[in-house]
């Protein structure tokens, strides 16, 4: 290994952070009758007792306002060829469910159709973290699918492949 070089830019931090693959997900509801909802790739399991995930959000998304408050969320693991799905719901502007297949759960979540796993959530904690917010998640409700995720890693969707 050579030296470790001092972080000087965003844009060097982003290359290091996209060298570790992540799974996709989208953070759901029902507002006023009509789905919202978003991608996050800064996903984890964090407990099993109590059954905790958690989601890095920016503290600038105009998104996740509206949906921290809601009684439950929808967070559904996407699956391969859902990559469309997740360009769109990371869009800042238009109907982010224009061509999305969802379904509503309990008290109003909205789920991704044909995801590899469908967590029903409330927000049990919000922690400042720099630039972003984490947002821990109580789940719920648990169900999954044989669908493989989706993976973002470098910058760009992925396939898992069995080895």
């Amino acid at each position: 290994m050579t030296a470790l070089q001092p972080v000087t830019s965003e844009s060097r931090l982003r290359e290091a952070f996209g060298c570790f693959p992540s799974g996709v997900t989208a953070v759901c509801a029902l507002i006023d009758g009509r789905p919202h909802g978003m991608a996050a790739s800064s996903f984890t399991s964090v407990s099993l007792s109590p059954p905790l995930v958690s989601l890095c959000i920016q503290r600038t998304s105009s998104t996740w306002p509206r949906l921290r408050d809601r009684h439950r969320l929808g967070l559904s693991v996407l699956a391969e060829g859902q990559d469309e799905a997740c360009l769109s719901l990371s869009a800042r502007h238009g109907d982010r469910f224009r061509d999305i297949a969802w379904q509503t759960g309990p008290d109003s979540s909205v789920f991704i159709t044909g995801s590899s796993a469908w967590l029903e959530c409330s927000l049990e904690e919000e922690v400042p973290a720099g630039d972003h917010l984490i947002a821990l998640l109580r789940i719920h409700g648990v169900q999954t699918a044989e669908n493989p995720p989706l993976v973002f890693h470098g910058s760009r969707f992925r396939r898992l492949a069995a080895v």
